[in-house]
């Protein structure tokens, strides 16, 4: 890579980023130049990512602490490099800061510093820019072994849908948020600062799984997507969702921003050791059809058919 950073010249916007750049100290590498240089292993692939997040449309000020809005887009950013079972490598991240912004660019910074220090990702560069509204715009960048990735489309006939952790936690917070309530603590804490599964994928991707998603707008919304780009057709029990405590069935179902990673793996996957690995839980919440079948998912409670529950849709009417 780059030496640690090269010089900058002067003015304010230049006079900022130094700043940031002192804060984030060894976990910031190789800025200065107009694009970052990285090595990537020998016989392994780049996996590239980008996310952007924007004030009043996924997150309130009201809501979170800069640090916390931070770290939560910088997490939802990586969580793409876990759904591909890749190692992170590096991430860049612009921002757009108002006026009203600047005297928190700091905690920001912090923000971003703490998940990139979590994850094990440097940062290589970004971009500052006035705007009206805070913006933050994340590239995350990781590696895995040539033809090694999951990917959506590679769920097979027979396999087994299965889902880390549990589910419900993010939207019973954003619910409460929205009536001016307090979250408690488990929901807020998974609401503001969610794990990207990093170790977990690469696990999984070991024992035999070949298709994965992050659950980022609900993990119905997500099994759909697998199955149309799996072009197969699968069950979601959605009576077998692993549940964070208070969550029902449908709030698990519609829960976004979760994280957590929906899997096609072996039925006989090894969930105790799985849980014994990382303290977390690994359910079996659905199955993968024949190829040849219309790629939908089929809802199920109770082994009746459902309706599937809506997930988030940004252009949603």
């Amino acid at each position: 890579m780059n030496p640690p950073h090269l010089p900058l010249g002067p003015g304010s916007e230049f006079d900022t980023v130094r700043a940031i750049l002192s804060r984030w100290g060894a976990v910031a590498h190789g800025t200065g130049d107009d694009g970052a240089v990285l090595d990537v292993p020998v016989g392994c692939q780049l996996v590239v990512s980008t996310d952007t997040f924007v004030e009043d449309v996924h997150f309130s000020r009201a809501w979170l602490s800069a640090e916390e809005i931070a770290y939560r887009a910088g997490a939802a950013a990586i969580s793409d490099l876990a759904a591909m079972g890749a190692e992170p490598l590096a991430m860049t991240i612009a921002m757009t800061l108002p006026e009203a912004w600047r005297g928190q660019v700091m905690s920001l910074a912090d923000g971003f510093g703490a998940v990139a220090r979590e994850t094990g990702m440097l940062i290589v560069g970004g971009d500052l820019s006035d705007a009206r509204v805070l913006t933050l715009g994340v590239t995350v960048f990781g590696t895995v072994a040539r033809g090694r990735a999951l990917t959506r489309g590679g769920a097979q006939a027979g396999q087994a849908l299965w889902v880390t952790g549990t589910l419900g936690s993010a939207r019973l917070a954003l619910q409460a948020l929205l009536r001016g309530l307090q979250p408690s603590v488990t929901h807020r804490e998974r609401f503001a600062r969610p794990r990207p599964r990093l170790k977990e994928a690469r696990w999984l991707a070991e024992h035999g799984v070949t298709a994965a998603i992050d659950i980022s707008d609900g993990v119905a919304a997500e099994a759909s997507h697998l199955a149309a780009a799996s072009r197969r057709p699968m069950t979601l029990h959605l009576d077998r969702l692993p549940l964070a405590p208070g969550a029902g069935y449908d709030d698990a179902a519609r829960s976004g921003e979760e994280y957590e990673l929906l899997v096609a793996g072996p039925a006989s996957l090894d969930a105790a050791a799985f849980s014994r690995e990382f303290g977390i839980s690994l359910t079996h919440v659905g199955d993968v059809g024949a190829s040849g079948g219309t790629p939908v998912v089929s809802a199920r409670v109770n082994d009746t058919h459902v309706p599937l529950p809506r997930g988030h849709d940004h252009f949603a009417a």
